[in-house]
């Protein structure tokens, strides 16, 4: 590719109008977008397969912004190419209400795949990407008829490439033999406090060599090489692909190219005209060339012809394989198979105890048939997770099976989980100890904020898993997770409501669902005795109730739900009013009408005691101040669970002896 007028002027286009816009919001990020506008302009101009007129076709391929403080030189692209970013609003960027916020969140109208902006996020989302059309190709793809081949490329930083989450993805994509990844690294030497030789000074090339990756060297600046080099990335069908393209932040700047300040902060009104004259540029703000537009804008009628190639495709597809196409539009509609529901698996009372853990993992076996979309594992726990599908492949360089050893990469799991899920096809899930996920927190926020359909397996809830002690005792988890907008935590108290807590979980695409399952074994209820399990997705119910109004409301969940029921029968033997309100989930239990929290919970009975092996934080806004929580405000100890569970007051006579105090006030 030769870098022609018109090319250069394309370029200039890109990085004038992402500068403009910084100036304009005083607020932003114009080196990265100036430096890596000509790589960017050869790699949406000559390979990436798009519609800018439907973004949401299945195949298109993935492009992600990992670097995404540069937020402007996508929405430049988007701009320019034809997709739902208007010039207004690349003015209004970085304002309130704008679909050109500071980094980028995911819009998929706008042609925004994912949200980015914590660095190395979109490095691990896009290898989660890859493993989807990897899993999703086997599924569909038939000889002559390739109807899923998608490729993910993405822009990376130095500061991507700091972070131990791209490392721990890296690693996986490696191994895995992802030849789906093309990843265009922009090694401007620049970071915010200055030239990366104050922390960076790895050999980044032999480090991605040994992680079985591609490596290549470019200027970034030249075309011709950029192309070529691309070219030679989309051939490697057995490894993923790092280009280390030499970059100039701040390229054009007379005196910020190669600088820091390029970084994070505009150029500056009389920065920014020297810049345009420099680059030969007319002095107005927001010029866009009608002859770039035109040019740029061919990718509309390239990704309409595309696009309808592969609908012609699909449709002899559909004709040929009619079972296969039936499942493609199961999944893509996001609807769950019909009559899935009969495949849960019911746990009896007298058949003993089963640790939700362990119905977790029975569930899964029972539904997996039926759900192809289905697909997960766990960071090197799954025997302690029981999220294997026992009669499926394993996820592998060779075969995209169902099992996924995501090996101890707890941070990485999520990421890769959020990018799967962004498939829009796949529900797929991780499994983890709960104090664990601290390591994932920042994935599992990002999922949170996208509102991904991932559900997490978080075993291991509490002191209940005993002697590995309060390094592997959860005491802050469940609030802390319970504290995160869009995430539904649910902590079921028996095998039956864990078979409900996966109902809620499938059958709601529009968040991630974080499932607290105990380690150790809990009776499973007498569903005629109490309340039938299915009330769990009310996410508080009342699963002991007494004739009238309570005396006092003993709350709990998981595993503390059958001491605290056998606390309450006990005060009801002994003339006491008392309810139990099993609160399974704080998310669901919100999303109810207050005519039915107020029946659960009526404002007038203040005397509550809620119970929970956690930290009690959380449990205020349902207690009140002049409530009670019985709860862990330390770290936990190592002994066996029993004399645990004995020592922090998680007994029948310790919940008793609190309520009755209350009860005399």
């Amino acid at each position: 590719m030769k870098n022609t007028n018109l090319d250069q002027l394309c370029i200039n286009t890109i990085r004038m109008l992402s500068a403009d816009a910084v100036q304009q919001a005083n607020s932003g990020h114009p080196g990265m977008p100036m430096g890596d506008a000509a790589m960017a302009y050869v790699l949406w101009n000559k390979f990436l397969r798009h519609n800018p007129k439907n973004p949401h076709w299945q195949n298109r391929d993935r492009f992600v912004l990992s670097a995404g403080h540069g937020s402007m030189l996508l929405y430049s692209l988007l701009h320019l190419t034809g997709h739902n970013i208007s010039l207004d609003d690349i003015r209004n960027f970085r304002q309130w209400g704008s679909k050109t916020p500071g980094h980028p969140e995911i819009c998929i109208d706008c042609g925004i795949e994912t949200t980015t902006g914590p660095l190395g996020q979109g490095f691990a989302t896009g290898v989660g990407m890859a493993m989807a059309e990897k899993y999703l190709s086997e599924l569909f793809n038939r000889p002559g008829y390739p109807v899923l081949d998608y490729t993910v490329y993405g822009i990376v930083s130095d500061g991507d490439l700091m972070e131990g989450l791209s490392a721990e993805a890296a690693s996986l994509a490696g191994h895995l033999k992802l030849g789906n990844i093309v990843y265009l690294y922009s090694d401007n030497k620049i970071s915010i406090e200055g030239s990366t030789n104050l922390a960076f000074t790895e050999d980044v090339a032999k480090r991605f060599a040994a992680l079985e990756w591609h490596v290549q060297r470019v200027d970034g600046n030249d075309l011709n090489n950029i192309e070529k080099a691309i070219a030679s990335a989309k051939k490697e069908k057995n490894r993923p692909s790092i280009i280390i393209a030499r970059t100039h932040i701040g390229y054009g700047s007379p005196h910020k190219q190669d600088t820091a300040e390029a970084h994070g902060s505009p150029l500056g009104e009389e920065e920014l005209k020297l810049t345009k004259q420099n680059l030969g540029w007319p002095l107005k703000k927001f010029y866009i060339p009608a002859q770039a537009l035109r040019h740029m804008r061919r990718a509309v009628p390239k990704g309409r012809k595309e696009e309808q190639a592969w609908r012609s495709l699909f449709r002899r597809y559909e004709k040929k394989y009619p079972e296969q196409a039936k499942t493609w539009n199961m999944l893509v509609s996001g609807k769950s198979p019909e009559g899935w529901e009969k495949l849960l698996p019911v746990f009896r009372p007298e058949d003993g105890g089963v640790a939700t853990r362990s119905a977790s993992g029975k569930v899964l076996n029972a539904i997996a048939e039926k759900f192809p979309q289905l697909i997960g594992g766990s960071a090197d726990l799954a025997p302690s997770n029981n999220t294997h599908l026992k009669k499926y492949a394993d996820f592998g360089a060779a075969k995209g099976g169902r099992n996924i050893h995501f090996g101890v990469r707890e941070h990485a799991m999520g990421a890769i989980l959020n990018g799967m899920a962004l498939s829009r096809m796949l529900i797929p899930y991780g499994g983890t100890f709960l104090v664990f996920s601290d390591y994932m927190r920042p994935a599992i926020r990002l999922a949170a904020l996208m509102e991904t359909h991932v559900v997490y397996v978080f075993t291991h809830d509490s002191i209940g898993l005993g002697e590995d002690g309060p390094t592997h005792q959860p005491i802050g988890h469940l609030s802390s997770l319970r504290a995160m907008p869009h995430l539904y935590v649910i902590r079921p108290a028996d095998a039956n409501e864990t078979a409900v807590a996966w109902k809620i979980a499938l059958t709601d695409p529009k968040r991630p669902h974080a499932l607290v399952l105990s380690r150790q074994n809990l009776p499973v209820l007498d569903r005629k005795k109490y309340s039938p399990a299915e009330s769990a997705e009310k996410g508080g119910y009342i699963l002991l109730d007494c004739k009238r109004t309570p005396d006092i409301i003993l709350l709990s969940s998981g595993a503390e739900v059958h001491i605290t029921l056998a606390a309450a029968e006990e005060l009801q033997r002994t003339g006491v009013h008392a309810r139990v309100v099993n609160m399974v989930s704080f998310e669901l239990f919100e999303q109810q009408s207050p005519a039915y929290k107020e029946r659960i919970l009526p404002l007038k009975v203040e005397r509550r005691l809620a119970v929970e092996a956690a930290a009690s934080q959380s449990w205020y806004r349902y207690v009140g101040l002049r409530g009670k929580v019985i709860g862990i405000d330390r770290f936990g100890a190592s002994a066996p669970a029993k004399v645990l569970f004995e020592k922090f007051g998680f007994t029948r006579d310790n919940i008793l002896a609190h309520a009755r105090k209350m009860l005399k006030k």
